[in-house]
């Protein structure tokens, strides 16, 4: 992110950029590529899905990878000094992402899979979309969630605290809670590629990132010449993030192209219990912050960060436990189409109603 981003407290006009704003536009352009390719060239398709290694696809690693080091350079460990200020926010959002979230999302999956939709989808397709929305739900967002607290004027110190802490608990928190959710709907857990995908997409990228961080500061005089390096440094990778979200868009939908031509109702489908899930955590946060009186420079942060996911993360554990053309990844990237235009609805909201809350 930007230094303007990760300083959006001070930037009244607040904003999103080009790419961000129109990101569902991207995604669909790119769905309808990789629909195309995967019908027009199976082969390649073919070839791209065997490279993997412990059930883990090389192409997609490298193209996670790609998305993910830069949320974890940005990531402060030194934050988390500040973990006890105003410890309302701080509470709501742990409480939202790991104790409400990850559970009411797979009773949604449930509901709608396996009642609602019932007589639409095969009961082993179910199964697997349900898994791809227990992935969604159990990892919280990391990086677009700077982009929402500077579009509501967040404090964006309080927000980089929240982010931090969130990410530690997710090294230890993410796979028991997937493992607990997948079980409770009689999906069978591997956990030895649970834990791989863990440490591969959360653990050594944060480790990483925490190190690339560190490099960074050090070269520079004082806290803000190194934010400031910090910011130069993710600012140069962005174009390489961006690539490698649309280009496993691509991927994921060439390897789903002939279930989507075939069934192109499922995306529709996938998106509704999404959709009820965005809006109901928002809402469930954002009124109890109202209630607790938290200011609105922490409230509507907290509520956003709860309301939005980790697709990165959950796209790439999706592929290593279900495969690449399982509907648990198609499920995961329909998240992402889904995802922008609802988190800048409810910006927009939030900004409206600011005049509801105490100001910081």
């Amino acid at each position: 992110m930007s230094d303007h981003i990760l300083h959006g407290a001070e930037n009244p006009a607040g904003g999103i950029g080009f790419f961000e704003k129109w990101l569902s536009v991207w995604v669909a352009l790119c769905i309808v590529a990789g629909i195309a390719a995967g019908n027009l060239l199976p082969g390649l398709f073919g070839f791209l899905a065997s490279l993997e290694y412990a059930s883990v696809n090389m192409v997609v690693a490298v193209l996670i990878w790609a998305m993910v080091f830069p949320m974890m350079v940005n990531v402060d460990f030194a934050s988390l000094s500040h973990v006890g200020d105003r410890p309302k926010g701080l509470v709501l959002t742990l409480a939202v992402n790991w104790l409400i979230k990850p559970f009411t999302m797979a009773a949604l999956g449930v509901l709608f899979f396996k009642h609602v939709f019932a007589g639409f989808i095969p009961p082993a397709d179910a199964e697997h979309y349900i898994a791809g929305l227990i992935l969604l739900g159990a990892a919280p967002c990391t990086a677009m969630v700077f982009v929402w607290s500077q579009m509501t004027r967040g404090d964006a110190t309080y927000t980089l605290v929240q982010v931090s802490v969130n990410d530690v608990i997710m090294v230890f928190a993410f796979a028991p809670i997937v493992a607990l959710l997948l079980g409770v709907t009689s999906i069978a857990v591997p956990w030895s590629t649970l834990i791989i995908s863990t440490l591969l997409y959360v653990v050594v990228p944060l480790i990483a990132g925490a190190w690339v961080r560190h490099r960074l500061v050090a070269r520079s005089k004082g806290e803000a010449g190194g934010q400031a390096a910090v910011a130069r440094f993710t600012e140069r990778l962005k174009p390489v993030s961006v690539l490698g979200l649309l280009a496993t868009v691509v991927l994921l939908f060439g390897f789903q192209g002939d279930v989507i031509v075939s069934r192109p109702f499922i995306i529709v489908l996938i998106a509704m219990p999404l959709l009820v899930q965005s809006y109901g955590i928002f809402f469930l946060a954002y009124g109890a912050a109202k209630a607790w009186k938290v200011p609105f420079n922490v409230a509507a942060p907290c509520a956003l960060i709860g309301t939005s996911n980790f697709f990165e993360l959950a796209v790439a554990v999706a592929i290593s436990l279900f495969g690449l053309h399982s509907g648990a990844a198609l499920a995961t990237v329909v998240g992402v189409l889904v995802e922008v235009p609802v988190m800048l609805s409810l910006v927009a909201f939030a900004n409206r109603t600011r005049h509801w809350f105490d100001q910081a």
